[in-house]
């Protein structure tokens, strides 16, 4: 995949953008749920729409602190387990709670139904991208972002590039590295390190 092709990488000030507008609209609520899904836990459009309740779940019945991701969710066998970010945690909670279930149904859901597709989770985002002008991002660009900002920040944390691999739910090293945007003004700190 060339390198103009791949979904554009957000930053903290479009990730903002993106959650103010979506909160203040219909299903506000649910679709920051998508869209954090995504850019926090780096799900792909298929795995946000086949997520379940269960795989959130804890054994007490609460929201818990990782998503347990099956292969039957997943693409291929990358079923996974992500911690939750914080603020994920916080929008799954309060989605849980306004959608009282029995933990088994799928997470995300529709006014009609009780699952939705991962084209109807593709055109949300490029409906949210559009309204806001962000040309080049695609639903894959909250997966990118995550996967780029986990690659940035996990030697800070003692882990390396298979941890993020492992996240990603990617078999192979070179896969989760072309997920990677490189950084000018890093590549010119780290020269002046040396």
């Amino acid at each position: 995949m060339g390198i103009g092709k791949q979904a554009k990488v957000l930053n903290q000030k479009q990730v903002d953008a993106v959650l103010h507008h979506i909160g203040k609209r219909r299903n506000g609520l649910r679709n920051q749920v998508i869209f954090l899904l995504s850019v926090r836990a780096g799900l792909r459009a298929k795995e946000i729409a086949a997520l379940r309740w269960s795989m959130v779940l804890d054994a007490s019945g609460a929201v818990g602190d990782a998503i347990h991701l099956t292969n039957q969710a997943s693409k291929g066998n990358s079923g996974r387990v992500i911690p939750l970010n914080r603020q994920l945690l916080a929008v799954l909670v309060s989605l849980f709670q306004s959608q009282p279930r029995s933990g088994s149904g799928h997470v995300i859901t529709t006014e009609r139904t009780d699952r939705t597709s991962a084209q109807a989770i593709v055109n949300l985002f490029a409906r949210w991208y559009q309204d806001l002008g962000l040309v080049g991002c695609s639903s894959h660009s909250g997966r990118r972002t995550f996967i780029t900002n986990a690659a940035r920040k996990i030697s800070t944390v003692g882990g390396s590039l298979r941890d993020v691999q492992s996240l990603a739910g990617h078999s192979s090293l070179q896969t989760t590295q072309r997920y990677i945007e490189g950084d000018a003004a890093a590549r010119r700190r780290v020269v002046e390190l040396n």
